[in-house]
């Protein structure tokens, strides 16, 4: 395990040319204490903490004036906009059921400026105990200054190593995804379509990694096509390949797939079957149950929550949790047709 020496005030006043008095009178940010420090000095003990991210050791914030029980929220991305509300809230809804028990308040932090940022100017992950931090794709930079800083964080989500482990909880999306694969094989599948990444962000890194895995030494032929493309040009590819099912990495775009199709004629599953990696955006379409799996959204929020408060109240070492994504039936993976699907 990759140890990390935490940066103590001596380090900070050592940086800044002052005594470590300074810093605490600093840190502590009264106005009495603040008329007793020049502006300019502390300026330059501002600028140091900002640099290198510094955050008190939370052991000793415990030991001088106790935990705020606030426990910090940021996002990357928007977490209420219509368009990724139904993607954020199960996390959210699960941070705070777990907040509530464990007697905590929760402070939603948008970052300043954009694009988002947990480093600003003004450092106010301080205002919070811990910070549970969410998106898609984090900022490899502002994850290397948490991992190697003092201050307690745990990320939804599996994160790779930042100069050191990450502490996550996230989905277990690659052996779900090879149990769809090793599905549609059972089913007679043999040359199937992927549309989506294999590259990126951590989580689709991952579908890709279960994919590839279930194909290992397997008779299965794939073509992967990208996402950029219109649905009917991606069907004009999937059919071309004479691919009988289609894995989707998003619920939006089997959705359009799925539509394109249906105005061809093309049935789902009997003529294309249409599998969707994880429930991205909301769990079904209505008259439509897509085969797919289960991202345990909720369980993540609580379990990050749980993870984030040991690590507030005991100092906990790192963890890294993947929770299980089960298998939703649906109704669009069937037997393989014995006709090949044709452009029309």
């Amino acid at each position: 395990m990759v140890h990390h020496r935490r940066l103590t005030q001596k380090d900070i006043a050592r940086l800044a040319g002052v005594s470590q008095a300074t810093v605490s009178l600093v840190l502590n940010g009264s106005p009495e204490n603040a008329n007793r420090i020049p502006a300019d000095t502390r300026e330059r003990v501002l600028k140091v903490i900002r640099e290198t991210g510094y955050v008190a050791d939370p052991v000793a914030r415990r030991m001088v004036k106790g935990l705020n029980r606030i426990l910090g929220v940021f996002t990357y991305e928007p977490a209420f906009p219509s368009a990724q509300a139904d993607f954020f809230t199960p996390f959210l809804l699960g941070i705070e059921e777990a907040a509530q028990e464990l007697g905590y308040d929760l402070l939603l932090l948008t970052g300043a400026g954009a694009p988002r940022r947990i480093f600003g100017e003004n450092v106010r992950l301080r205002l919070a105990d811990g910070c549970i931090i969410l998106g898609r794709q984090f900022d490899r930079e502002e994850l290397r200054r948490l991992v190697g800083g003092d201050f307690p964080f745990v990320a939804v989500g599996r994160r790779d190593d930042a100069g050191g482990p990450v502490p996550y909880v996230g989905g277990d999306y690659a052996p779900a995804t090879a149990a769809l694969v090793s599905q549609a094989r059972s089913l007679g599948h043999q040359r199937i379509a992927y549309v989506g990444l294999n590259e990126g962000a951590e989580s689709t890194v991952d579908r890709w990694i279960g994919f590839e895995q279930a194909l290992d030494g397997g008779d299965l032929v794939y073509s992967r096509f990208a996402v950029a493309q219109p649905p009917d040009e991606t069907l004009d590819g999937i059919i071309a390949a004479g691919a009988t099912c289609v894995f989707v990495t998003e619920l939006a775009d089997a959705i359009a797939i799925d539509s394109v199709a249906r105005q061809r004629g093309i049935r789902v599953p009997a003529d294309l079957s249409v599998v969707v990696l994880g429930n991205h955006i909301r769990a079904e379409e209505p008259g439509r149950r897509f085969t797919s799996f289960s991202i345990p959204r909720e369980a993540m929020g609580r379990a990050a929550t749980s993870m984030l408060v040991r690590r507030v109240e005991d100092n906990a070492p790192v963890e890294q949790v993947l929770l299980d994504c089960p298998i939703l039936e649906g109704e669009t993976l069937g037997p393989v047709s014995s006709q090949p699907v044709r452009n029309t």
